[in-house]
């Protein structure tokens, strides 16, 4: 049982987190650089609160998407995961 409320909280969480960021979207455009502070901001916050699975798996996992990101330029992928390892690595020294 722990298992299938854990799931449906992910689930939740995910839920959340795709509205969110289709909300900031819509606001800002869907445009490469919209989605990459995105991205980044999701990795940020993953670093730095060590979120339990709703917010973790489930809100920034939602929030976040790399997904969106390939129907954009090359050179974005490349800027997404260097912002976003960057971005984690100073959460996680910050939550230290």
């Amino acid at each position: 049982m722990h298992k299938l409320i854990q799931g449906l909280s992910v689930g939740a969480g995910a839920a959340l987190g795709v509205c969110a960021r289709l909300a900031l979207t819509l606001w800002l455009g869907d445009s490469a650089w919209p989605i990459l502070g995105i991205n980044i901001a999701g990795a940020f916050l993953m670093g730095w609160l060590r979120p339990n699975a709703f917010w973790g798996t489930g809100f920034l996992g939602g929030f976040t998407t790399f997904s969106a990101m390939m129907l954009n330029d090359v050179p974005f992928y490349f800027l997404t995961a260097l912002g976003c390892i960057t971005a984690w690595l100073l959460g996680d020294r910050i939550a230290r």
